[in-house]
């Protein structure tokens, strides 16, 4: 097993994918400076409580409540009293990945030593990770600022033993399972409640999610559009490096090159040089330009979340050195939610032109191939339906990519009077996502079905390594069969990243 060594300002997004993820066995701890900082900060609170200064999120009332003052013997119970007030969420828990996700990401904002809490809740949210104890979190209830407070609540109800976890695949009370780890639960002291449940942990975390796949996504749609162009006999002109010279978008170009390099030495585009077709439809002929463009998606994505996972989103904040503590609005999730809002619309997109090429490879006028790709059209209808299923998850994400940053409810008492939204941009992230995964193995099966009809013509040497991966999964369609089953299988192989891997050990990465 591997070790990882937190510091508070070593997170990345491949670190949060393998954790999360759980891809490769890792044992995390915290660096001596880290639990040098937690111990600092939680000293500097307690100084505080002994001072009698009158400070907000350590012994004042939360949100419209901050003017009251809380007496110092009501402190503990006060933290106890704001996490179980606040977790109100609703809905299905979280993924098991995106809740990994959240714990290593808030875990990691508290290193920091800006925050004061106790350093065993910490280490306890360490432990949390490292037994794989995933506390229940239902995925509504966040409106994106103030912090995620009511789905970080419930994470930070299981640190002191209350609520529900899920350990060894089973839902269990969080006091049976720390008493089976003889792990303690965290007692809190003042500002714990408030350090453990506000920030942008669960935005940060969707995002990260999101954005592993999204990487992901963006190459498989190069490698599919490819296979489709030579399963229609397309052409590859348009993909000549002097015509994206002239509109030189990093994203456009680097999708060209990637095309090119994918179809090199294809037997079928070499056959139909001098063939009747003039130009492409678009969904063939502008995959550079598209797909290049929700490149630029991803690529502002990667900025925003890079600055966002290793800083600090509490509030507020201790600057010990200054003898100061500022509140003020790092909680806020306007960054996150714009941008998980622009990558949304950027896979739809992507989802979109995935189910127009799907129309070419079944539409027997365009391609010259039997009708929905299969022998005895009319007896089999073949893909028909796979492209109806195509074409439901492309309108649907079409929906779905309403922005909810545009959207603002003012809450507690319109003290907080602006919010992000940026849970909900998640969550439907995440759904844009899987929609047009799907859409993607579907063209994919449909390209396959294209490429067998064009035997003894074969594509180029890796895109036909791909098909031939495909076969070992998913059979050539002779007659009418379920497909959903079909579909699946392909979902799985774009998931573990086997086709990927497969072509970029072969041509090298894409870019």
């Amino acid at each position: 097993m591997k070790t990882f060594e937190l510091t508070g300002d070593n997170l990345d997004l491949e670190l949060i994918d393998l954790i999360s993820s759980q891809k490769s066995a890792y044992k995390l701890t915290l660096s001596k400076q880290a639990q040098a900082r937690l111990i600092q900060s939680n000293e500097y609170v307690s100084s505080i409580v002994k001072s009698g200064k009158t400070v907000y999120g350590i012994n004042t009332g939360f949100g419209a409540l901050a003017d009251t003052r809380i007496k110092d013997e009501e402190l503990s119970e006060l933290q106890y009293n704001l996490i179980r007030s606040h977790c109100t969420g609703v809905g299905e828990p979280f993924s098991k990945q995106v809740t990994r996700a959240i714990m290593l990401i808030r875990a990691n904002c508290l290193l920091q030593g800006y925050s004061g809490v106790t350093p065993h809740a910490v280490n306890l949210l360490i432990d949390f990770l490292n037994h794989d104890i995933i506390p229940v979190v239902p995925s509504k209830g966040s409106v994106g600022a103030s912090g995620d407070l009511a789905p970080l609540s419930h994470i930070a109800l299981s640190l002191i033993g209350e609520g529900e976890v899920t350990y060894q695949g089973k839902v269990l009370p969080t006091d049976y399972v720390l008493k089976q780890l003889d792990l303690k639960p965290a007692v809190l002291g003042p500002k714990d409640g408030l350090a453990l449940i506000n920030g942008t942990a669960v935005m940060a975390a969707l995002y990260s999610v999101a954005l592993n796949q999204s990487l992901k996504l963006i190459k498989m749609a190069d490698i599919i559009g490819a296979m489709t162009l030579d399963g229609v006999a397309g052409t590859a002109r348009a993909f000549d490096p002097r015509i994206h010279q002239l509109k030189p978008h990093v994203g456009q170009v680097s999708v060209a090159k990637n095309l090119l390099r994918l179809l090199d030495q294809s037997q079928i585009l070499n056959s139909h040089t001098d063939c009747r077709k003039v130009q492409d439809p678009y969904s063939l002929r502008c995959m550079p330009q598209v797909h290049g463009a929700i490149r630029q998606t991803v690529r502002h994505s990667l900025e925003v979340l890079n600055t966002e996972l290793n800083s600090v989103t509490d509030n507020p904040l201790l600057f010990i050195e200054e003898n100061d503590v500022i509140s003020g609005g790092n909680f806020h999730g306007e960054a996150l939610a714009l941008g998980m809002d622009y990558l949304a619309m950027g896979i739809a997109e992507l989802c979109n032109i995935t189910e127009r090429r799907i129309e070419k490879l079944i539409n027997p006028l365009f391609s010259d191939l039997p009708a929905f790709l299969v022998t005895k059209p009319g007896l089999n209808s073949g893909f028909m339906i796979a492209h109806v299923t195509a074409a439901a998850l492309t309108s649907e994400n079409k929906y779905l990519c309403h922005p909810a940053s545009v959207d603002s409810i003012p809450t507690s008492t319109d003290k907080e009077d602006h919010v992000s939204m940026g849970v909900t941009s998640g969550n439907k992230l995440l759904v844009v996502l899987e929609n047009t995964k799907n859409c993607l193995a579907i063209e994919l099966l449909c390209a396959c079905q294209a490429l067998d009809f064009r035997k003894p013509s074969n594509s180029s040497p890796v895109l036909n390594d791909v098909h031939k991966l495909v076969r070992n999964h998913v059979t050539t369609m002779e007659r009418d069969r379920v497909i959903s089953k079909d579909i699946k299988r392909i979902v799985e192989l774009i998931d573990n990243s086997e086709i990927l891997d497969l072509v970029e050990k072969k041509i090298g990465a894409l870019e």
